[in-house]
């Protein structure tokens, strides 16, 4: 397994081909530079509104307006998400000790296992939207190709047919996968500091479990269960389906270079610096892919170089607005689905 998110192209691949070309672009530019003043604020002021939003809850106590905070509390948790992942990333200190620590902290505050995400997301870079070598294209109660739906049961196949309709509010359901998938990470023994982990993450659940049933009535606590969880789900998911659904899915052999393996298979979303506050810099998908230790604030200065590199090389560099990023990942969630819509319709 590997110690950090910190994807690095084949030996082959970092003398004299493209993406050294562009690497050592992007390195004379000065863009791999650590950015400690940024997130040393952005720490700071994430972690305030953290403690804030709690505070909040305990001032204003039993009162349905209670819910508006567990609102608030759903974008702070994807905010912390999104420091645990640029930490992971090695985006913040370039030392793997003060990297874990710091992402584990994070993780621990939005009870995820920061073992099992490292590993999952790190597969997930060296091999984006590959079908067979991709975890976040395993089939599950969605399909992401057409093969997947004909080999769909259960459960997907139902939810399959519609799919498209269903994704956001399926999206509920995500902060609470995310609980429920590093819950049974433990059971991995190849897991790494798989007790730690599962000690932070439980101590999360009975701090967060003790806190609302302590400062809430019973049937409130529930209802800031769920409107938190669920809300934080759906931030979640709209921070990273912009980034790959709808884009090619590699199969198979398919193994193109390292630059055009994560430039064709990601999506750029335009927007303006409160677009990379909201999408913690992932709007910036090709550069994220291409130096996942870049940290974030540089990738939109990094965006020009990168794009004007790609079109000398006649490689597709995708970019989109927020709102077709997302209808063309549900028309390609669609078009997957189709199978289950037409099981007689030839292949």
């Amino acid at each position: 397994m590997t110690t950090d998110t910190t994807v690095r192209p084949p030996p082959s691949e970092t003398v004299g081909s493209d993406f050294a070309r562009l690497s050592r672009k992007i390195a004379d530019a000065g863009l791999l530079r650590r950015r400690p003043g940024y997130y040393a604020l952005r720490i700071t002021v994430v972690t305030a509104l953290y403690v804030s939003g709690w505070a909040a809850v305990a001032l204003i106590g039993d009162s349905w307006w209670t819910l508006t905070v567990a609102g608030f509390l759903a974008v702070v948790f994807g905010q912390v998400a999104l420091i645990a992942h640029d930490a992971a990333h090695r985006q913040v200190f370039r030392r793997r000790r003060a990297s874990e620590a710091s992402g584990r902290i994070a993780g621990t505050g939005v009870g995820m296992s920061y073992g099992w995400w490292q590993d999952k997301h790190t597969r997930h870079h060296a091999n984006p939207n590959h079908e067979e070598l991709d975890p976040d294209l395993d089939p599950d109660l969605l399909v992401w190709s057409q093969d997947q739906a004909r080999a769909a049961k259960g459960l997907a196949r139902v939810i399959g047919r519609r799919q498209a309709f269903l994704f956001f509010p399926l999206l509920t359901l995500e902060g609470f996968n995310l609980h429920v998938s590093s819950v049974k990470a433990l059971a991995n023994r190849s897991l790494k500091h798989r007790t730690l982990d599962g000690t932070l993450l439980f101590a999360h659940f009975a701090v967060y479990l003790t806190v609302l049933l302590w400062l809430l009535p019973p049937g409130m606590a529930i209802a800031f269960l769920a409107v938190h969880q669920g809300l934080f789900g759906v931030y979640l998911g709209s921070l990273f389906a912009p980034n790959h659904k709808g884009m090619p899915i590699l199969t198979g052999g398919d193994r193109p270079d390292f630059l055009r393996r994560q430039v064709l298979t990601s999506r750029n979303v335009r927007g303006g610096r409160f677009t990379d506050i909201a999408l913690g810099g992932l709007n910036h998908q090709i550069e994220h892919h291409l130096f996942p230790s870049m940290p974030s604030p540089n990738l939109r200065m990094a965006r020009p170089v990168v794009r004007r590199y790609c079109e000398e090389l006649g490689v597709d560099y995708v970019e989109t607005g927020l709102i077709t990023s997302y209808r063309q990942a549900l028309t390609s969630l669609h078009r997957a689905g189709a199978p289950l819509r037409h099981p007689l319709a030839p292949a």
